[in-house]
């Protein structure tokens, strides 16, 4: 089992090979199908890409990632492979190109092992939303990864591959990063490409990484930041990691999320505990107020979905994927192909967000949502004005049970601490923080300041050190 980059490195080092490397992992995974983590193992290119690497480390040219494993979320493209955002509506669709993000680590001779389950169109927070069937998580049968990016989080808890890439909406990285114990980063909006990336609300989308180490992502984020040339989003600000960083930190703990009455006693206490034991090691700890908290849901909703059904109105029936059998004309081609091809999570979000875009509704809500946005992004930045980092949890408690909770309200309120960093773009990490008394893992989340990672990786670093 190799559960870092530096151990991929080691066994390269004593003897084993990319294409050995492979076949164990493919082991791992044939042994591990109940968990439903991959929705297609890449077994031929794997090895073909192994095979070549081989030859490179022999020639002494390999890049840094190389006989790394790496496993991709299912709305990741890469050229000549399938993807599907796990939805009926792209059954059979071969992608014609490569994700910006993916061929900068296949530069760096990382190998793609195969694409990873999530939630249809990354719209969930448990995994149970696939046209696939759900995740399971590897911690405990009959639990729920976390969402959406759940086959991600569970490939690299379960060493089904070595680090994964996911999608970060409304915290589809950092919270089923939470609930398997792995490290879950959504960098700063604009930080990575999105060129490849199947949207599903723009203004919010950031591809991310799921690891089991801090410096493996660390290092992903320095080997796949900077401006594309296909993404008008991407920043131009160069990728800096400064060498001097302050060894005592400025750091602010949002009272209402500590607060929370949702929030488990367990997670709480240890929060407590974590803040203590800051302060004890001469950092400057103080309470600072978010006092938006409620309204940040509701807004996510409000522009997510009105971005969602904008974005999915291209899968129709027509272009390509799936196309009912019954439609005659059209009309009804459109409306049969898209009414079986999406699931019924897809449909809510596609409907509310027609409905905030429509005419009568749209100053009312949809006008209204970006004006809060503004608000909450003045209000971090008054924030970090005197903090260098923020700390929350990152979710209320640990996994939940499948089929649990059937609300779809209850299900949007998991998301609850993760989707303030969506709203403002800043750069989020969930890292593993304690195990509970129901031998489920959970979070606590470090957020900085805009195109600050290295303030991140610092931060979890020395509470890493202090717990």
């Amino acid at each position: 089992m190799y559960r870092t980059i530096a151990e991929i490195q080691s066994a390269l080092h004593s003897g084993k090979t990319a294409l050995d490397l492979v076949e164990e992992h493919l082991s791992r995974i044939e042994a591990h199908q109940h968990l439903n983590a991959f929705l297609e193992v890449f077994e031929n290119s794997a090895r073909e890409q192994a095979v070549a690497i081989d030859a490179k480390i022999k020639a002494g040219t390999a890049g840094k990632l190389a006989g790394v494993i790496v496993g991709i979320k299912d709305n990741i493209c890469y050229k000549n492979h399938r993807v599907s955002a796990a939805s009926k509506i792209l059954d059979g669709f071969n992608s014609i190109y490569t994700s910006t993000v993916l061929q900068q680590l296949l530069d760096q001779d990382a190998i793609v092992i195969g694409r990873l389950n999530c939630d249809e169109f990354a719209m969930g927070s448990s995994n149970e939303n696939s046209a696939f069937g759900p995740v399971h998580n590897n911690l405990k049968a009959n639990y729920v990864p976390g969402g959406s990016s759940g086959g991600s989080a569970v490939a690299v808890s379960a060493n089904l591959c070595t680090v994964s890439l996911g999608s970060d909406t409304g915290g589809s990285i950092r919270q089923p990063a939470s609930w398997t114990g792995t490290f879950g980063i959504k960098p700063t909006y604009g930080r990575l490409s999105r060129y490849g990336l199947i949207a599903y609300a723009s203004s919010f989308d950031q591809i991310g990484f799921f690891t089991n180490d801090l410096n493996d992502t660390k290092l992903l984020v320095e080997l796949t930041a900077g401006q594309d040339d296909f993404d008008a989003t991407s920043s131009s600000k160069p990728y800096e990691v400064r060498q001097q960083l302050p060894a005592k930190l400025k750091i602010g703990y949002i009272k209402e999320c500590f607060n929370h009455p949702g929030l488990d006693p367990e997670v709480k206490t240890k929060l407590d505990a974590c803040v203590a034991a800051l302060r004890a090691a001469g950092h400057e700890l103080t309470e600072v107020s978010f006092p938006f908290l409620e309204y940040m849901v509701p807004t996510y909703y409000v522009l997510t979905t009105a971005e969602a059904s904008s974005n999915l109105a291209r899968f129709d029936g027509v272009h390509y994927g799936y196309r009912s059998t019954d439609a005659q004309g059209v009309e009804a081609t459109y409306v049969k192909s898209r009414t079986e091809g999406f699931g019924p999570e897809v449909k809510r979000r596609i409907m509310t967000g027609t409905f905030v875009l429509s005419h009568g509704y749209y100053d009312a809500y949809y006008t209204k949502a970006q004006q809060v946005r503004r608000i909450l992004k003045n209000r971090t930045n008054e924030l970090f004005q005197s903090c260098d980092i923020l700390l929350s949890p990152t979710t209320p408690s640990t996994a939940f049970e499948m089929n649990a909770v059937k609300d779809p309200i209850q299900m949007y309120l998991q998301d609850i601490f993760t989707v303030h960093a969506n709203l403002t773009g800043n750069p989020a990490l969930s890292m593993p923080f304690g195990i509970h008394s129901n031998g489920l893992p959970f979070g606590l989340q470090v957020m900085a300041k805009d195109f600050e990672e290295d303030y991140l990786y610092h931060a979890a670093a020395l509470i890493q050190d202090i717990l």
